[in-house]
């Protein structure tokens, strides 16, 4: 059953007079700066991850509100709380954004019940970004493990919007099982695009899968690359991190030249709660968005 979440004041917000930085230490006396914003569309993509359509309200806000591929918002839900969530679309559209959200507890099951109409805030973007200036005149691996692919879609966006100024483009793509699959409406408006190859694989198909089947490594064997010449991003669950840059770095790609996302251990976003520690980083704080050396050397980090 839908339900719809009431519009709210926030009286302690302050009037932004320009686009504020969230993506270091610096800003983050602005941090209760709440977005206020309405839920103005739904797309069921499994059981347990729905697709939000998010508006920010004032017309001047939504104008100053924008991010970088790789960032995330906090998502406030008076009353029940907030949570970490990776931004899953296109930069371009200033003050509007989509927001892959699985249903895992309390904020989560509320907002997977909102209705269309929902008022909701946003606090944020936060964080670092994935390196896609740097990337330029460059090859691009995108690969992504389960629900990796939402916070992987607003880089897939960035880069498909600019082709003319990027190589080769391959997104790669695992599930656990065809069911796990998500956002399997674009998959062939990806692979009509000039330049971008999409490969897909599961792990455990059932009947009606007649795709390749494997571990997400699989889809690397036999590609042919320039490792001097690619840039990697990965994003999925941190065990599959190993694996797959273990695979990049024997086919010649540097660590450095390999981006992950460590958005699943955020928790306030700001660095208060210690959740997300890693050693004596703060994912939330440096991160999520580390070149693989860097989480190589973290205890922990995966």
């Amino acid at each position: 059953m839908s339900v719809r979440i009431h519009s709210y004041d926030v009286n302690r917000e302050f009037t932004m007079g320009h686009p504020v930085d969230y993506t270091r230490r610096s800003d983050l006396q602005n941090v209760d700066h709440v977005f206020k914003a309405e839920i103005t569309n739904t797309v069921n993509l499994t059981e347990h991850e729905k697709l939000f359509h998010i508006r920010i309200l004032d017309p001047t806000e939504r104008d100053r509100f924008h991010f970088h591929p790789g960032q995330f918002v906090m998502v406030v839900l008076p009353g029940y709380g907030e949570v970490p969530i990776s931004i899953s679309s296109s930069n371009s559209q200033r003050g509007h954004i989509e927001l892959c959200i699985r249903k895992a507890g309390l904020v989560t099951d509320v907002l997977h019940r909102a209705a269309p109409g929902s008022h909701i805030g946003l606090r944020g973007p936060f964080g670092t970004s994935f390196p896609v200036e740097r990337m330029r005149g460059k090859d691009v691996l995108l690969i992504a493990g389960g629900l990796g692919i939402a916070p992987l879609r607003a880089p897939i966006f960035y880069i498909t919007e600019r082709l003319g100024d990027y190589g080769k483009v391959s997104i790669l793509y695992g599930a656990r099982t065809p069911k796990d699959l998500l956002f399997d409406y674009q998959y062939e408006a990806w692979r009509r695009i000039y330049n971008v190859h999409l490969d897909i694989i599961v792990q455990e198909p059932d009947e009606t899968w007649t795709g390749k089947v494997g571990m997400i490594t699989a889809l690397l064997e036999g590609m042919e690359i320039d490792p001097d010449n690619t840039f990697a991003i990965v994003c999925g669950p941190p065990v599959m991190f190993k694996f797959v840059c273990a695979r990049l770095q024997e086919m010649g790609i540097a660590m450095q030249n390999m981006f992950v996302s460590l958005e699943r251990r955020m928790h306030c976003g700001m660095g208060k709660c210690c959740r997300c520690n890693v050693g004596s980083t703060y994912t939330c704080l440096d991160g999520p968005v580390f070149d693989y050396w860097s989480v190589i050397n973290q205890k922990e980090a995966i």
